[in-house]
C-alpha cells in the first residue's frame, strides 16, 4: 500500500475514533490531541501495518495504548504546578503528616494483644510474624504443618476480633 493510499484510509476512519477519543479523555481538546497523535504514530509506523489486516482495529489499538501510555506517565508524575508568579515545583506525596502517638498507642495494644494469646497460639503466630516459613515452624515446635497453619489462623483471628476498634 502506497503512503497516499494509506493516508486515504486513516482519513476516513477519524470520524470513528472521534467518540472513543472522547469516551477515553472525556475531554474535547484533550480527544482532539489524541486523535492528532494517533495519526501521527500511525503513518509514523506505516510500514509495520500488514496489508490486508484490519487498519481500523490496528489504529484503536495504537489510540488506546497511546492513551494509557500517557496516562501512566501523568499519574507516575504526581506534581502539579503553582500557577503564581514564582512558579515553583511542589511534590504533592510529601505534604502527608502522621500522629506518633497514635500509632504509639496501637502498637502498645497490638503487644499486649499478642502477649495474651494462648502459648499454644502465640509461639507459632511469632514465628511466622518474624519471618519463618510454615514448614520451618512445623519442624522447630514438632507439629504438623496443617496444626502450624490452623494456629496462625486462630491467632489471627483472635487477633483481629480484639483490636477491632482499630479497624478503619
Amino acid at each position: 500500500m502506497t503512503a497516499v493510499e494509506f493516508n486515504n484510509h486513516i482519513q476516513f476512519l477519524i470520524p470513528s475514533l472521534e467518540p472513543f477519543a472522547m469516551k477515553l479523555t472525556k475531554d474535547h481538546s484533550n480527544a482532539k490531541d489524541l486523535i492528532q497523535e494517533t495519526m501521527l504514530k500511525a503513518f509514523s509506523n506505516k510500514e509495520k501495518f500488514t496489508t490486508g489486516s484490519n487498519l481500523k482495529a490496528w489504529v484503536f489499538t495504537i489510540m488506546k495504548n497511546t492513551f494509557l501510555t500517557d496516562y501512566q506517565k501523568t499519574s507516575r508524575r504526581k506534581t502539579f504546578i503553582d500557577t503564581t508568579d514564582n512558579l515553583h515545583f511542589i511534590n504533592s506525596t510529601n505534604i502527608e503528616q502522621k500522629n506518633a502517638a497514635y500509632s504509639n498507642f496501637a502498637m502498645d495494644d497490638i503487644q499486649a494483644a499478642i502477649e495474651d494469646l494462648e502459648e499454644i497460639y502465640k509461639r507459632p503466630f511469632v514465628m511466622y510474624f518474624r519471618g519463618f516459613k510454615y514448614h520451618e515452624i512445623s519442624e522447630r515446635l514438632n507439629i504438623p504443618i496443617g496444626t502450624v497453619k490452623n494456629r496462625i489462623f486462630l491467632a489471627r483471628k483472635e487477633l483481629k476480633q480484639i483490636l477491632k476498634v482499630y479497624e478503619l
